[in-house]
């Protein structure tokens, strides 16, 4: 991870843009203080794929697990009223 100054940003951002876009996370800060982060588009890859960060492993297959079920007509019903 990379921290630079915003001044070393605004000189450097189509530097910083193509390293964020190889994957490279750089941090933005102002008087020593985090104030933003670059970090990789990425176009819809696999939305779940991003849980594994946040949960465990078995988490993760009772989540999926969990939406391969079949959704009861009460849960049906209920989206659809939304």
């Amino acid at each position: 991870m990379k921290v630079i100054n915003v001044h070393e940003a605004k000189t450097q951002l189509s530097k910083l843009l193509e390293q964020a876009k190889a994957g490279e996370e750089i941090i933005i800060g102002k008087y020593g203080e985090p104030y933003a982060r670059l970090i990789p588009f990425n176009k819809g890859e696999r939305p779940l794929g991003l849980l594994k960060e946040y949960l465990s492993e078995e988490a993760c297959e009772r989540l999926g697990e969990a939406m391969l079920e079949p959704t009861d007509e009460d849960t049906l019903a209920a989206w659809e009223a939304k």
